[in-house]
């Protein structure tokens, strides 16, 4: 499949505007005159505004590009869940992406079910060679679910309750504000739910297997002491990689940790520069054709 070469976007091939001053009235009927394949990068700009609608990018849609006015007032909000009868957490997302090279910039997306309606997705990226930049997504429960491999998410705002980072990826978050909401009452608020598929997969954020690693992070102090959970129902946490390197905060001391042998507090610059972005997803050689701004050995 084609990607991209290294040059930046163009301008805007359409535009969104809900009092009409654009070419389309919705994101969805942009989304779905954008050329099939393109191995070129095709660039919406929406307009400011509250666009109540859900999106999908298929699988045949390239190197989409949607750009807003900035993250406060482009605003793509939805409301599916589970809870409110949809019949799984795959089909809540108010954007869904299937198409490789997905990229957002200067805008919103988020879902307003609530945690009381159990599952509902804001986004839902199943797409490869993806990047988010300078975006808010927020929902009340799961928020971000990232599959497959290769996403950047840079200078983004992600909010949510429980497990709100979750799926199968590898992902890098730079320079990203990661927000816990207040859950329901009795609930544990867990940042991420990352998933391998099996121990040798090269996915993670940063099941039985799972990988994630906190670095050069800010923490409050709203860092339970003991820092990580089990999946719930399990008790086995042999077979996941969880680690913690050069954070700073009142969450970052990590003498109160777990301590279990798969938790590892990284003294070792050369073992966390595994997950820079140009170590963990290759990031120097396809985001420039993204237009998003990266720190390489971040």
């Amino acid at each position: 499949m084609a990607i991209l070469d290294s040059n930046p976007p163009p301008a805007a091939d359409a535009v969104v505007a809900a009092d009409g001053s654009g070419d389309y009235t919705t994101i969805a009927a942009a989304v779905a005159a954008a050329p099939s394949k393109s191995t070129k990068r095709y660039v919406i700009y929406i307009k400011k505004g509250t666009y109540n609608e859900l999106i999908t990018i298929g699988q045949n849609t390239w190197n989409l590009t949607l750009i807003g006015d900035g993250m406060d007032v482009t605003i793509i909000t939805g409301n599916q869940s589970v809870g409110g009868g949809v019949s799984t957490t795959s089909k809540t997302g108010t954007v869904t992406v299937d198409g490789i090279g997905f990229v957002a910039i200067d805008l919103t997306i988020e879902n307003t079910a609530g945690a009381e309606n159990e599952q509902a997705v804001a986004l839902l990226s199943n797409s490869d060679a993806s990047a988010l930049y300078r975006c808010g997504i927020r929902v009340y429960q799961d928020t971000l679910y990232a599959k497959s491999n290769r996403q950047f998410y840079r200078d983004c705002r992600i909010s949510g309750t429980v497990d709100f980072i979750f799926g199968d990826a590898t992902t890098v978050f730079q320079h990203c504000d990661v927000v816990a909401r207040l859950p329901l009452r009795g609930q544990q608020n867990t940042i991420t739910a990352q998933s391998l598929a099996t121990a040798a997969s090269a996915t993670g954020f940063s099941p039985p297997f799972s990988r994630v690693v906190f670095m050069e992070c800010g923490m409050s102090d709203v860092i339970d002491p003991k820092g990580w959970l089990p999946w719930e129902g399990r008790t086995d946490v042999s077979n996941v990689y969880y680690g913690e390197y050069e954070n700073t905060g009142d969450g970052a001391d990590v003498s109160g940790r777990v301590k279990w042998t798969s938790f590892h507090v990284i003294q070792d610059a050369s073992e966390a520069a595994k997950y820079t972005v140009e170590n963990f997803i290759q990031g120097d050689k396809w985001i420039p054709g993204t237009g998003v701004y990266f720190e390489p050995s971040h």
